[in-house]
């Protein structure tokens, strides 16, 4: 039976205008994603992405477990307290607010009878900002080794909540408001069938700096200058960090060098810069990145206390300055007052948060055996889906040894591709320009919207459902985007259903 179902998936590959690259098919029926790290459910489940990789030890649970609470701890901003940190400018109180469950985060919801939604605590997008002037930048360390240029006044992302103090003028609110609505649009299969795209739309209002021009009766600030630029980002499921932390170098540059050119395919490695490196004293600071909707950050370290300090205010070893230092913001907060110079977390709170991260297992995939989603994976290469979401890695060395010499398969080539202007958000990071994007693992799609069933997909979280977030694929997706629209409608719902299985 195996075997007549592996034919007849060879049999769909046959009929695909061009060749697609060549793919390891064990990932048709392959069931533990993580490898040996891999944790079993029945069925979808709430807490999918909320366990231990299966292979560690007694004492790397009991620190795993540690480092959960400390996930979900919601920071305060009362010195006196236990938890202090937050602020004094954030995105949100707890790591767990943007990674519900570990899991995806969701949009706003807009009340029916308005057009616009005031962005408050415990969403799970906030807006990056960078000025963009058209310049590239050599990687020097004047230059900050090729990062985005942060707004003068502000930073490179945007804070929309305060501490008491922060904002006599707007209490509660951070640098500006950040509201939200939807541009929606419908798309037309050549088949007749339609769908419905939503976009989110952003704008900002009451910045710290805003002033009246009386001279040109606008409303002025540095953030509404021409050459700033935003950029939404949703929280991201926290599964199998440490696997792709320990996928190795050369296997993913390997993947940057192949020639997909028949398909309009081209991905790139993003080089960015490497705190470890930097505490080291290593003179060029500069590694791969593999984290971030960018590839903007070069490992979990550097993503999980960046986001720390970033998207909470709580400073840290690695991120010992507030995120808006030196801004006239702060230091009008700081005024009369005797800010600590103590860091906010300590280094044992900090690497357990990243031990954390590390180690959340993947689940298994369900309904391997069906034919339906069997016929979904060979119909998921025919379209020359696996050209960028590369089913299957063999995992090198990893401090954490349970994550090394693993057979995974997340489904991405952890590369930078052109999405298309339609996902484009105009900002360089690093290597990666305005209308490139990491490809995302799929790992655990299957059990997202339980998790949480509001949760998004793609970069800003608009897509309601895995039909929305391929239709949405553009530039070097737009091949393998025209030929899922150009299946019959079983079989777009098959290779639908293979993702849902992952």
């Amino acid at each position: 039976m195996k075997a007549w179902i592996v034919l007849s998936v060879l049999n769909l590959m046959a009929g695909a205008a061009i060749a697609a690259p060549q793919v390891d098919m064990d990932y048709v029926h392959a069931e533990k994603s993580g490898g040996d790290t891999t944790v079993f459910f029945k069925g979808q489940s709430i807490w999918a992405f909320r366990n231990p990789a299966a292979n560690l030890s007694e004492e790397e649970i009991a620190r795993h477990l540690t480092g959960d609470a400390l996930f979900e701890r919601n920071f305060s901003d009362d010195a006196s307290r236990f938890d202090h940190g937050l602020g004094p400018v954030y995105n949100n109180t707890s790591c767990n607010a943007c990674h519900s469950k570990d899991g995806r985060g969701a949009l706003p919801v807009v009340p029916f009878n308005k057009e616009w939604v005031l962005l408050r605590q415990n969403e799970a997008v906030f807006l990056r900002i960078s000025i963009e002037d058209g310049v590239k930048r050599p990687k020097t360390q004047e230059n900050h080794w090729g990062a985005p240029v942060p707004v003068p006044g502000f930073s490179d992302q945007l804070f929309h909540l305060g501490s008491l103090g922060v904002r006599e003028d707007l209490p509660g609110t951070g640098q500006a408001q950040v509201w939200m609505k939807y541009d929606k649009t419908t798309f037309t299969y050549p088949d007749g069938e339609t769908a419905e795209l939503r976009k989110p739309v952003f704008k900002v209002t009451g910045a710290y700096d805003e002033y009246f021009d009386s001279v040109t009766g606008e409303t002025k600030s540095r953030l509404y200058e021409k050459d700033v630029k935003m950029g939404a980002r949703i929280g991201t499921p926290m599964i199998g960090l440490g696997l792709l932390e320990a996928i190795k170098e050369s296997d993913i540059l390997a993947l940057a060098a192949r020639d997909l050119s028949a398909e309009g395919v081209s991905g790139k490695a993003n080089y960015v810069f490497d705190i470890e490196k930097s505490m080291a004293g290593d003179p060029y600071p500069v590694s791969m990145g593999r984290f971030g909707l960018k590839n903007n950050t070069p490992s979990v370290l550097h993503q999980s206390l960046g986001a720390l300090r970033g998207d909470i205010g709580v400073t840290n070893y690695a991120f010992p300055a507030e995120s808006i230092a030196g801004t006239p913001l702060l230091e009008a907060f700081n005024s009369g007052r005797q800010p600590s110079q103590a860091l906010e977390a300590s280094a044992q709170v900090a690497n357990d948060l990243v031990f954390y991260s590390q180690t959340l297992a993947v689940p298994a995939r369900r309904g391997a055996t069906e034919a339906e989603v069997i016929r979904g994976a060979g119909i998921f290469h025919q379209v020359s889906c696996t050209t960028c979401h590369q089913p299957s890695f063999t995992t090198g060395e990893h401090p954490i040894p349970a994550f090394a010499n693993q057979k995974i398969y997340p489904y991405t080539d952890m590369l930078l591709h052109d999405m298309g202007e339609g996902l484009a958000d105009g900002r360089q990071d690093f290597e990666a320009d305005g209308r490139e994007w990491k490809t995302r693992p799929l790992w655990g799609m299957g059990h997202t919207q339980t998790i949480n069933p509001r949760a998004g997909f793609l970069h800003d979280g608009r897509a309601r459902t895995l039909e929305e977030a391929i239709l949405w694929h553009g530039g070097e997706a737009e091949y393998s985007k025209t030929r899922f629209t150009q299946l019959p409608k079983t079989d777009r719902a098959a290779l639908i259903q293979f993702i849902k299985s992952l």
